[in-house]
């Protein structure tokens, strides 16, 4: 089973501005809301690439509830915890000539919910999948992650953390088989500034050296750099677009869903790495997460991954 965890999730409520008018009124063309976080993101990619997951975190209040409502369908099992005051967050993206993105706070999460998660968790077994995704919630030490997976360690269960910062460089000493920081987000990580190529392997090396197995650097619309557990260095361009950009929201989210695929389903490193591209790819031309038919057009080989 592959389990998702996200600790702040979202309504993501998305308006489409032609003018956006700071400090007056702008109308919306049209909106829409979706069910938004990382891990939640992850979770509906891999169920539409074949794959059966558990989604959970943490929710509150009727907005929560508006969340989970929206993911039936979309995920084979929710497990979040109802925490009992405050409202899972709404985040509002303004697609104008710009994005903008005003993100809300959520509820705090205190030690006593946190625990219930941990026994949760505990609850994973050989050959699972477990999937940390985005920022902890209100509240919570940067080491959130890293006390996570000191509780499953030593249980051959396959952890991915998508984090940045502090939550992210405490988690390696537990060895995670993927990271997948952006660039500046691998700069961010040592306190340095990437020139180059070059710049990118080095550093992604020493996220290595700290732990982490396998290193995904997003590149955006140059494609993406492994350094993989196996020492090879491959770098891809990004997927050919069919269709124009009409959202960044969860296309890097979509590429840990499909490096994740592409491994459970070839083992083979040049593979996933094609499928993630290929999901993050899809991911920009639509309005939310792709489907199982947008990722299969960006693959010459999707026969490979049983799509």
């Amino acid at each position: 089973m592959i389990y998702t965890v996200t600790f702040n999730p979202s309504l993501d409520y998305v308006m489409f501005v032609p003018s956006l008018q700071v400090g007056g009124v702008s109308r919306a063309r049209r909106e829409s809301i979706y069910p938004g976080g990382k891990g939640i993101n992850v979770a509906v990619v891999l169920e539409r690439l074949g794959f059966t997951c558990t989604a959970t975190g943490f929710c509150a209040g009727y907005t929560g509830q508006a969340m989970l409502a929206m993911l039936q369908g979309h995920i084979s099992h929710t497990d979040f915890i109802s925490l009992p005051q405050g409202q899972s967050r709404i985040n509002v993206k303004i697609k104008s000539k710009e994005e903008s993105d005003v993100n809300g706070h959520g509820p705090e999460v205190s030690a006593q919910y946190l625990e219930e998660l941990n026994r949760r968790l505990d609850l994973l077994v050989k050959g699972d999948v477990l999937v940390l995704a985005g920022a902890v919630a209100a509240g919570l030490p940067t080491d959130t992650y890293q006390q996570i997976l000191a509780r499953l360690a030593n249980r051959d269960i396959l952890c991915v953390v998508d984090a940045t910062g502090e939550l992210l460089k405490k988690s390696l000493v537990h060895k995670p088989f993927l990271i997948k920081p952006n660039a500046q987000e691998l700069a961010d990580l040592f306190g340095v500034v990437l020139n180059s190529q070059e710049d990118i392997v080095t550093y992604a090396k020493k996220a290595q050296q700290l732990g982490a197995r396998n290193v995904l650097v997003s590149l955006g619309a140059a494609g993406a750099l492994l350094v993989a557990e196996d020492g090879t260095v491959s770098v891809f361009p990004a997927a050919k677009l069919t269709g124009p950009v009409v959202n960044s929201v969860g296309a890097g989210d979509s590429m840990v869903a499909g490096f994740l695929a592409g491994w459970l389903r070839c083992a083979d490193y040049q593979k996933a790495i094609q499928l993630a591209l290929a999901c993050g790819g899809a991911c920009v031309m639509k309005e939310w997460l792709p489907e199982r038919e947008d990722i299969k057009k960006l693959l010459s080989n999707s026969q490979d991954y049983a799509l």
